[in-house]
């Protein structure tokens, strides 16, 4: 289904990625620092609104980010804007430092759950008390995981607010259409 590109990408490239920008943004922002050492003191995740919202939030971006992958596989070509060789390769290695990190977040959390034992707790009172995938695979062994998850989330948005700043800077400085490509149309009046 590649066809020609265009100057912008399709409205569902443009909502995926707006969608998952913001949702990654929540995530972090309600993401419950200390998570470990609360569950270890006992403490419910069921009864801090906060962790459900973050853990809602991260299998949220997972299914958006496997959807936008197989959405990106089958859409119309992306648009191509004329630049520098090495700013192309900038480009793709954030792009795919961003795809990386979009996959490894919420995969991640589940191996820090899992390897200490904690519960998948999500909106509507959906529980997952016990994730044997995990705990039985010995995955859970290789890392502390809760640590690896807190860095990954800082280094996301780092990486996305780089991501924006080149946006930024592409539209007002280079006045090209690489911003532009991401945005809806402007309808005008």
């Amino acid at each position: 289904m590649q066809q020609p590109s265009t100057t912008r990408y399709d409205v569902l490239s443009q909502v995926f990625h707006w969608v998952t920008a913001i949702v990654v943004t929540i995530a972090f922002i309600l993401g419950p620092g200390g998570f470990g050492r609360l569950m270890h003191q006992g403490v419910d995740p069921a009864t801090r609104s906060d962790i459900v919202w973050h853990e809602s939030l991260g299998i949220l971006v997972l299914v958006l980010t496997t959807l936008r992958l197989i959405w990106v596989a089958v859409r119309p070509a992306a648009p191509q804007v004329p630049m520098a060789g090495w700013m192309k390769r900038s480009a793709k290695l954030g792009h795919l430092a961003l795809w990386a990190l979009l996959l490894a977040l919420p995969l991640t959390a589940l191996l820090a759950l899992g390897s200490e034992g904690h519960p998948l707790t999500l909106l509507g009172g959906v529980r997952v008390g016990h994730l044997p995938f995990i705990v039985d695979s010995g995955l859970g062994e290789l890392a502390d995981w809760g640590d690896v998850h807190g860095l990954l989330g800082d280094v996301i948005m780092w990486i996305a607010g780089l991501h924006a700043a080149a946006a930024l800077f592409h539209h007002f400085v280079l006045k090209d259409t690489v911003l532009l490509a991401m945005l809806p149309r402007h309808k005008r009046r």
